[in-house]
């Protein structure tokens, strides 16, 4: 499956292999996957099976999740998604930049023409999203599309068994689509 969304500024395409070293500079990065709640790519080989899989998923008929690829004058430097629930009405938005492009409007961008490919193409009725509560520019991000706090709850980093308070946002069709 090739989709391809775009923007005034950026194109959004399927993230996979073609991205490697751009994804694993910003994944592995401690400071940038600081918050990201499956931690920082510790080698590139994390980093290649975590794109196979991106990739694997693009080949379906019907994909579980939608990762895009951020791009900016054909430079990928962050990546936007979309995780299907069973039922696929509802989807988690996510999203993660190489710092060097944070604070310049992309994050907003590039989330806002996924929530509108989530609602207007893939049909669903929701989004929510998660970020740890002492990551404020993503949770500021959140607010600024939209979305509203629906829950503060404990969040356990898989990787590391770090505990810390989560925020969940959400977002209803009928205010986002």
């Amino acid at each position: 499956m090739n989709i391809q969304l775009t923007t005034d500024r950026l194109v959004l395409r399927p993230l996979g292999l073609r991205d490697l070293p751009t994804v694993h500079r910003y994944a592995s990065d401690p400071e940038n996957a600081r918050y990201m709640f499956f931690g920082q790519k510790q080698t590139e080989a994390e980093t290649v099976q975590f794109l196979r899989t991106v990739e694997a998923e693009w080949a379906k008929e019907r994909p579980d999740f939608y990762e895009f690829a951020i791009t900016f004058k054909g430079v990928q430097f962050g990546a936007v998604s979309v995780y299907l629930n069973p039922n696929r009405t509802e989807g988690e938005l996510g999203w993660i930049l190489d710092k060097d492009y944070q604070g310049k409007g992309y994050a907003l961008e590039a989330a806002r023409t996924v929530i509108r490919f989530s609602f207007e193409e893939l049909g669903l009725w929701s989004l929510v999203a998660h970020c740890d509560t002492r990551n404020a520019p993503s949770y500021r991000l959140m607010e600024r599309l939209g979305m509203k706090r629906t829950a503060t709850g404990p969040r356990i980093y898989p990787k590391t068994g770090e505990r810390a308070e989560e925020f969940t946002y959400s977002l209803p069709r009928s205010l986002g689509g």
